[in-house]
């Protein structure tokens, strides 16, 4: 472990926050790392410790990775962000742009026919269903939340224009960066590090991979929207209903699979480098860094049923989800807790990867604000 002097109440905010389970914590400051801490336990029973090694399923923090691949496919010319998604993927039938995906503008947020059992797991499958689909709304003009079907469209296009499947790309960029522990389907091999992921805490949003039989608040937009069994929020949380078998996130064929918006598998440190790397340049060029942190959809989700921020794949702080103080901070959130970002204005980059399960529909998980209150008193 480590941690420098001055962050020590970083420190002393994640042992405070740990209770049941275990976590990571990882933070970069001016380009190094000033934060690297875990703690806690990784299995089920509580018995085997949470190690330097552990890694963990970070859920919807995956689009902010997959979204770090795309913009690079952009920078080496691969990839117009301008461009229509067909010129790359000819069986695409929507008329959305490549940036229309990435900001949850493409109206492919959900699949109205429902799929058959195994459909979660077949990449192929997916991707195929959402070139046929019919949008939802006229691509551009609304945004909603692609919670699940991001990954196959942004995954799809990444396969498209280099020819390599995104948990290879991604591997890549985990090279590129020197630090290992960045998946997309984590590899057979390492399974044995995975933390086991705990159930909920609280009542979720039915549908979330992490959250099993719990409902949002009564009479809520959200859970009026749910209640609709025909709605695109329903359909985009239960739609193919494999994310629904309890457990399901805990087993080897999750864990293994290609599901790039929601089964990432990586450590604290890893994302903590990757944003930390986009804030030094080692990544991406000042201008697509920028266009990609400026908000493409800013308003009414049309999923989350709230009012939501968006850049190009990356999670801008919104009503829904404030998990950073400052508004030009750009990352993900993930079901359950997970969070990684980075503030350009401090010159940090942050990760908590925590498996200790803690649903909130809307608002910050509880254990960030201890987190950041701590850490932007140590800037």
């Amino acid at each position: 472990m480590f941690c420098d002097p001055a962050f020590t109440p970083v420190v002393e905010a994640f042992r405070q926050g740990m209770g049941r389970g275990g976590a990571a914590l990882a933070v970069t400051a001016g380009g190094r790392t000033v934060v690297d801490v875990w703690g806690g336990t990784a299995d089920e029973g509580g018995t085997r410790p949470w190690g330097r090694d552990t890694v963990v399923n970070v859920f919807s923090a995956s689009k902010g990775v997959v979204a770090t691949v795309a913009l690079l496919c952009a920078r080496r010319g691969l990839l117009d962000l301008d461009a229509p998604v067909a010129r790359y993927w000819p069986e695409f039938t929507a008329r959305a742009t490549v940036a229309q995906v990435l900001s949850h503008r493409a109206g492919l947020p959900a699949i109205r026919s429902p799929l058959p059992p195994g459909s979660l797991y077949d990449f192929d499958a997916m991707a195929s269903a959402l070139a046929a689909e019919e949008p939802w709304w006229t691509p551009g003009e609304r945004h909603g939340y692609h919670a699940v079907t991001f990954g196959w469209l942004a995954g799809e296009l990444l396969r498209r224009v280099t020819g390599e499947e995104v948990r290879d790309l991604v591997a890549g960029v985990s090279g590129e960066l020197g630090v290992p522990d960045l998946w997309i389907g984590l590899p057979r091999r390492e399974a044995h590090r995975a933390a086991f992921v705990l159930p909920p805490e609280s009542p979720a949003v039915p549908g979330s991979p992490s959250s099993r039989g719990g409902f949002p608040a009564a009479g809520s937009p959200l859970a009026e929207a749910m209640a609709d069994p025909a709605s695109v929020t329903a359909r985009a949380f239960l739609n193919p209903a494999d994310q629904l078998v309890p457990g399901v996130v805990n087993t080897g064929r999750w864990r293994a699979a290609q599901i790039p918006a929601a089964n990432g598998h990586a450590s604290a440190r890893a994302l903590a480098a990757l944003y930390g790397g986009l804030l030094s340049g080692d990544l991406l060029d000042p201008e697509t860094l920028a266009r990609a942190t400026t908000a493409h959809s800013d308003g009414f989700d049309e999923v989350l049923r709230g009012r939501t921020r968006f850049g190009l794949g990356y999670m801008l702080p919104n009503e829904v989800r404030p998990f950073a103080p400052r508004a030009e901070a750009f990352g993900h959130s993930g079901a359950g807790g997970s969070l990684a970002f980075a503030d350009p204005v401090a010159g940090v980059g942050f990760a908590y990867t925590p498996n200790r399960t803690i649903t909130v529909p809307a608002g910050p998980d509880p254990r960030w604000p201890p987190l950041l209150e701590a850490l932007y008193g140590c800037l």
